[in-house]
């Protein structure tokens, strides 16, 4: 009886133990809603861990090593095992990932488990190409599944966060990120940053609860894409048309997508830091777009509003980021040291804190954190996932779409599969390095296809391979600056020698991976070292030369587009780099790409885009000097936004819009009929651009407002239909308001910005 009564003691004490268990984490019951979980835990949250949540440090340890000491290493350490860390970035790996969440679930009061954030930028480990090449497919599908495999990888290697992707509108190749957004345009850009937040996060919120599924952010909020100069981290001074029609709407595009997170930028906006512009994170981001999920400061971006002269001292800027919308702290290590004292004195009410500490906890509901946190720690999934087949399959596919024909003359390209002697030339032929590009911090070095070892999978030919010259004079690294060989040329006779020989010459020029990304800006667009030097001898000696190029951003290359007989923009394409060139020169693969910027004739033109305003002298009427112009270089790009040529020729006709005149609301109908009359299958992006005549605001002279990517089979011809409505026809006044006004527009459609057929309509009262 003793023994029973002991044994029903022990079973009450257990049931009494774990019903406070319960009673103290009511959160964790999943049977309540997301919104119902946060209210229950909210109140039970000290000010401090409020705060705590709204801190995000970086990598500071090993982690599955022993404990710091010392240092910013072991204050992080003790500020995890308090509560007082929401997120970590740069920690990656199942094994360490683990590690530091261990600590965040099982040694806190509460036990609220940490978001991980990394760039996954253009892929994990498995790399696909560029963002910027990636746009320059215009397949939005692909652009989609490029993303989802990124997701892939990174989950399965502990990571629940990215930070991408960046929609800044950028129309200045001297700045180096435009590598990582979709190019100039913001409607092109509005499709490329939904379907990769689609690609991230899946079609749904739901869809966060997957284990391959990540948490995606909209970068960089806002207009960071304009610097002045193309100068990294400078100002921003630009008109609200600018930001209301071309920053803004890929920005909201994400939103629209399901987009859970944000991150401001660098510059400031109207003479204020966008880290505290709560114009931008409150007014519009928050307030007009009802955006419920939370934004993060860019890399100490707080701290820097002292630099800036915007905030007196940390204090100053650690309010005035909280205030104007910031939720989390990247690395300023500014909330977790000033907000609590700023609370407590009145300076900033609790209210802004648990708004922001409520946007962030309802991301890690959705993510599932809360009901499993090591649900992304599975390290069989991890070694299956990472660098698999169909992973390496997957960029390959995206790597050749993304690829470019900018010229094809004397019927070079497609290279024959035999009998052709074939030499080819340059440091990065031979690079299994730089083709990953920048912002690829989980890749190991030199694990990309080289184009060398592309081409040597087709074996009929007799290809040599000549270095010519280093490309650089020292190693490049993610951290350090690029310097480049300028007077080592040894190398250069028996390039010239190989050339010679040859019946067709494959040269792989343009910038090494690291001089392109955050920190990378330039004054000179053109080949960097010896290169253009290298170009002009062997042209001398064989001009049949095919130009392939490997860049980050448009590059200024006027010799060539006159000289070389053909050129091909492979950009940074990633793991696959090799294989995904050598299919498309030797014609396995038709090329489809269209430019996402335009590539300027010097850098005297840039910035320059295609959507740019008539001004009141566009043309020479008089036949005198004063229009608009330059006196020594065309006004137009070397090669326009849009542009792309196939190994096949697609031709367009009978351009038709249903009616000549509509009223506001109506539905604009337009259709075109689009051939391949040369003589391989091939894909066409057949492009639609409009121009509002008159408008209360002046409108650019064409702005693209739809596209279609059409499979054609040569001698086959398809109906591509368009509709416009009142979301293509209309614009924002300066004060954001969106118009649709009575006038007329003219359209015009085909493969490229520059030309195609026209017509056009009204719009009445």
């Amino acid at each position: 009886m003793k023994n029973k009564k002991i044994i029903t003691i022990g079973v009450f004490a257990l049931f009494t133990i774990g019903n406070m268990n319960a009673q103290k984490k009511p959160y964790l019951d999943k049977n309540k809603t997301v919104e119902q979980r946060i209210d229950l835990l909210l109140p039970l949250m000290t000010l401090e861990e409020k705060v705590g949540q709204m801190n995000q440090y970086n990598g500071f340890w090993d982690v599955t090593g022993p404990a710091p000491k010392g240092g910013t290493a072991e204050l992080k350490y003790e500020h995890l095992r308090k509560g007082l860390v929401g997120s970590m970035l740069t920690v990656r790996g199942v094994k360490e990932v683990r590690a530091v969440q261990k600590i965040a679930v099982e040694e806190t009061r509460l036990g609220i488990p940490l978001i991980i954030g990394f760039d996954v930028i253009h892929g994990y480990k498995t790399l696909s190409p560029i963002p910027l090449a990636e746009a320059a497919s215009w397949d939005l599908e692909a652009i989609k599944k490029s993303a989802a495999i990124a997701a892939d990888e990174a989950s399965a290697s502990g990571i629940n966060w990215t930070f991408g992707p960046n929609v800044d509108v950028a129309n200045d190749a001297r700045w180096g990120r435009v590598m990582e957004g979709a190019g100039e345009d913001p409607y092109l850009g509005s499709k490329v940053g939904y379907a990769r937040v689609k690609g991230f996060q899946g079609e749904t919120i739901a869809d966060l609860q997957k284990v391959n599924t990540i948490a995606a952010c909209a970068k960089h909020f806002a207009a960071y894409g304009y610097v002045e100069a193309g100068l990294e981290y400078n100002i921003v001074d630009i008109s609200n048309s600018k930001l209301y029609n071309s920053v803004l709407p890929p920005f909201e595009a994400t939103v629209q997508a399901g987009v859970r997170t944000f991150m401001n930028s660098f510059n400031t906006l109207n003479g204020v830091p966008a880290t505290g512009n709560a114009f931008l994170q409150r007014d519009i981001l928050k307030g007009k777009w009802k955006f419920d999920g939370f934004v993060i400061s860019d890399y100490a971006s707080i701290r820097e509003m002292i630099a800036h002269g915007y905030a007196k001292d940390e204090t100053d800027a650690t309010a005035k980021a909280v205030i104007a919308g910031s939720d989390m702290d990247m690395e300023s290590y500014l909330y977790v040291a000033k907000l609590v004292d700023l609370v407590k004195s009145g300076k900033v009410k609790e209210a802004l804190v648990d708004d922001a500490v409520r946007r962030i906890l309802r991301v890690k509901f959705e993510l599932g954190l809360f009901d499993d946190p090591y649900r992304y720690c599975d390290e069989k999934r991890e070694k299956e996932v990472v660098g698999s087949k169909a992973n390496n399959d997957g960029v390959l596919d995206m790597a050749k779409k993304s690829i470019v024909l900018l010229k094809n003359e004397k019927n070079l390209l497609p290279l024959k599969k035999s009998g052709q002697k074939i030499a080819l030339i340059g440091a990065l032929a031979n690079d299994k390095n730089s083709p990953l590009g920048s912002w690829r911090i989980a890749a190991s070095d030199d694990t990309a296809v080289s184009v060398l070892e592309g081409m040597q999978q087709y074996k009929d030919n007799q290809l040599t391979f000549e270095k010519g010259a280093d490309l650089l004079k020292q190693k490049a690294t993610f951290l350090t600056e690029t310097v480049f060989n300028t007077t080592d040329k040894s190398g250069f006779e028996a390039a010239k020698k190989a050339a010679k020989n040859a019946d067709v010459v494959v040269m792989v020029l343009g910038e090494y991976g690291f001089q392109s990304g955050e920190g990378r800006s330039r004054t000179d667009l053109n080949l960097p070292g010896l290169q253009q030097e290298l170009l002009e001898e062997i042209y001398k000696v064989n001009p049949n030369v095919v130009l392939v190029l490997n860049n980050g951003r448009p590059l200024s290359i006027p010799w060539a587009a006159e000289n070389v007989p053909a050129i091909v923009e492979a950009w940074h394409l990633g793991t696959q780099t090799g294989n995904a060139v050598a299919q498309v020169l030797y014609g396995d693969y038709n090329p489809s790409g269209k430019l996402p910027m335009s590539f300027p004739r010097n850098v005297g033109q840039v910035p320059i885009y295609y959507n740019k305003y008539s001004t009141g002298r566009p043309i020479d009427s008089d036949k005198n000097v004063f229009w608009s112009h330059y006196m020594d270089v065309e006004k137009t790009p070397q090669f326009p936004f849009g542009f792309g040529l196939s190994y096949t020729k697609f031709d367009y006709k009978d351009l038709k819009i249903n009616k000549t005149a509509f009223a506001k609301g109506e539905k604009v109908e337009v259709s075109v009929e689009v051939t391949n009359s040369g003589n391989y299958d091939g894909k066409e992006v057949v492009q639609l651009y409009i121009h509002d005549e008159f408008a209360s605001i002046v409108r650019p002279i064409k702005e693209l407002k739809g596209f279609e990517l059409v499979n054609l089979k040569k001698g086959e011809t398809k109906t591509v239909n368009f509709t416009l409505t009142d979301k293509e026809l209309g614009f924002y006044d300066n004060e954001g308001n969106y118009l649709v006004e009575p006038g007329t527009f003219k359209i015009m459609v085909g493969g490229s910005s520059d030309k195609g057929l026209l017509g056009g309509f009204e719009i009445k009262e």
